[in-house]
């Protein structure tokens, strides 16, 4: 379990331990102004964020590189695609980047996700820095090293474990965000909460959740960065960060972009995999957060999506259960089982 941090309205740096990947994740308020003492920006830096930012956060991390090209793509699933890699690399060979230059992300879990994996990919693999600009990217999805594009309809099918540079996290960021993508990004808190970090799972429960959201980020980061540095490829015990994704993905995908965001379908994932004697007490903490949603299931496009996902083997899927808040199991079921389990769930609860 994470200790509870020391930190609030000072700067955290957290040492990703990874031998020579390994690197800081530094959380500070309005540490983009800085951004060159954390970073290398003494060279070329393609710096990619998409319509959805506001222009002064990419404009700011420009003023402080020596050779800046910003790159803006559209916001949203469908730059993560191989028209959106083609469009950072094409820019990259037009403005004569070398193996010395960098890519860095000023966005959230789209942008990073797409430049991360172009710079992997760029010469074989160039720096990447990370500025993640969502609360989800901030949680989760700027460090650990996963990048990657979407593919013929299936969700991160292709990218690779490319570990950044540097990652800052600067709250400040969020403050354009409406409640909306704020309650999106609690998702992945709750997740590692009731995974690891049952005090975590009781500031949700008893606390106002604005007033201590830098514990919750940081918290949240404690959680996987402990986890990566086990397991940074996914070998066994990262697989706990699937916690809700793997039933999530398939609603994700069943339903349409506006109808639900990617953590209000993690939300929903990780109902059926608590045990039902914790199941009210989940569902009170989505509801504070404004994560419990309704929507109509159309159940075979969610088996359908939910097992093209690389966590499926086979006719079995191996799943994270909770049976009490702070613990979890690994087991492996039959995709059919799990889908009527998870269908009875939600539909005994009349979600």
């Amino acid at each position: 379990m994470p200790p509870t941090p020391k930190y609030k309205g000072d700067k955290m740096t957290i040492r990703m331990n990874l031998g020579e990947n390994s690197y800081d994740i530094i959380v500070e308020r309005g540490i983009i102004a800085s951004a060159d003492k954390h970073f290398n920006l003494n060279r070329r830096a393609l710096i990619v964020t998409d319509t959805g930012v506001p222009e002064e956060y990419s404009r700011t991390v420009a003023s402080l590189c020596k050779e800046p090209l910003i790159v803006t793509v559209p916001q949203g699933e469908g730059s993560k695609s191989v028209t959106g890699l083609t469009t950072l690399l094409s820019a990259m060979l037009g403005g004569g980047f070398s193996r010395r230059d960098c890519v860095v992300a000023v966005g959230g879990g789209v942008v990073g996700d797409l430049a991360g994996f172009a710079a992997s990919t760029y010469m074989r693999g160039i720096d990447f820095y990370n500025i993640p600009t969502t609360l989800l990217s901030q949680i989760d999805s700027s460090i650990g090293g996963k990048t990657a594009i979407n593919f013929d309809g299936v969700k991160n099918i292709v990218g690779a474990f490319y570990q950044p540079k540097a990652v800052l996290i600067d709250p400040n960021l969020l403050k354009t965000l409406p409640k909306r993508q704020i309650s999106n990004g609690l998702a992945e808190a709750v997740k590692v909460a009731l995974t690891s970090d049952s005090e975590l799972f009781e500031i949700f429960e008893t606390k106002n959740v604005e007033d201590n959201l830098d514990e919750i980020i940081i918290r949240s980061l404690i959680v996987k960065k402990n986890v990566v540095e086990q397991d940074e490829k996914e070998a066994g015990l990262r697989q706990v960060l699937n916690f809700g994704h793997t039933l999530g993905h398939g609603i994700e995908a069943s339903v349409a972009t506006s109808e639900l965001y990617h953590g209000e379908c993690v939300a929903l994932g990780m109902i059926p995999m608590c045990a039902p004697e914790i199941r009210k007490r989940v569902i009170d903490v989505l509801k504070r957060c404004g994560l419990y949603r309704t929507v109509s299931y159309d159940w075979q496009k969610i088996k359908d999506a939910a097992f093209h996902d690389k966590k499926a083997d086979g006719r079995c899927v191996t799943v994270i259960t909770v049976d009490s808040v702070g613990a979890f199991e690994m087991k492996e079921i039959k995709c059919d089982t799990f889908i009527e389990d998870a269908r009875t769930c939600l539909e005994e609860l009349r979600i």
